[in-house]
């Protein structure tokens, strides 16, 4: 089992990790986008068993008893987010390497859990400036949710050191190509 290799994504909100997942998923065939559960609602275009696994806070709490996850954390009051371990065992079954597009402190467990076959990758804004301003041009937030998401941000930040590669995403290509360069090194 030890030979199961798991990629994993991590940023702050707003920092372009899932633009950057999206890149690497495109250009490897061997990878496989990890879907993970959650509790929250699913958004206008996100598809269930696609996006992610959209669950009740019971099933979720249930998976939990029963150590079905890898990772899992409440991220903002009562919304539950995790990684399946039989997701990751769906991907291996089928060949490939799961990436994982989680948030920080689930990056961390994970490579706690499986620390000699991760490759983890922390994505940087710029600066906190620069997120907030991302976060705003979504349109999707309040000012108040924005600012719980800046803060959660800096908090992240500060454990950026604990993770195998830092890029900053000050402009996406170029870090789509950093991400590529660390990724064709630990396949």
């Amino acid at each position: 089992m030890a030979t199961e290799k798991i990629i994993i994504i991590t940023a702050p909100s707003g920092a372009g990790k899932t633009s950057i997942t999206k890149f690497l998923l495109g250009k490897y065939p061997k990878l496989s986008f990890s879907i993970s559960a959650t509790t929250r609602q699913a958004r206008l275009n996100e598809k269930d068993g696609a996006d992610y696994y959209f669950i009740s806070v019971k099933e979720f709490q249930d998976k939990i008893k029963q150590n079905n996850f890898a990772e899992w954390e409440m991220v903002y009051e009562g919304k539950y987010y995790g990684t399946l371990k039989s997701e990751l065992e769906r991907i291996w079954k089928l060949g490939k390497i799961p990436v994982l597009d989680i948030d920080v402190k689930g990056a961390i467990h994970i490579q706690q859990q499986y620390p000699h076959q991760t490759l983890s990758i922390f994505i940087q804004p710029p600066s906190i400036h620069v997120l907030k301003e991302r976060l705003e041009s979504r349109g999707t937030e309040t000012s108040e949710s924005i600012n719980t998401r800046v803060n959660k941000a800096t908090y992240e930040i500060s454990f950026s050191h604990s993770f195998d590669k830092i890029i900053i995403n000050d402009d996406l290509e170029k870090a789509c190509k950093e991400a590529a360069e660390i990724v064709t090194a630990f396949l």
